[in-house]
């Protein structure tokens, strides 16, 4: 018994070896950015210190405290007074 294979296109679909997907790409925009204050975040309503899981945030972001559960926006949490935590957060005016 003889296999022939003809040319009817029954080629292998994909000749090539599958390869590993290029790597995550951060595109960043040119923008101006000014240290505007220092301060610390921490719950409005039992002043326990909250930790930003990772990125900026507006001050209109909701933000919830892992303690309490107080849920409100991220102005709520923030304290511009003299830091007397050791945990400190950066607050910046961004300008595209």
């Amino acid at each position: 018994m003889a296999v022939q294979r003809g040319t009817d296109g029954s080629d292998p679909v994909r000749p090539e070896p599958i390869e590993r997907l290029a790597r995550p790409h951060e595109e960043r925009l040119a923008s101006r950015s000014g240290h505007l204050a220092t301060g610390t975040l921490a719950c409005p309503a039992c002043d326990a210190p909250v930790a930003l899981a990772a990125g900026p945030l507006s001050p209109t972001d909701p933000l919830t405290c892992p303690f309490c559960l107080c849920g409100a926006p991220v102005r709520s949490f923030l304290s511009l007074s003299t830091p007397s935590r050791p945990a400190r957060v950066e607050v910046r005016v961004v300008a595209p």
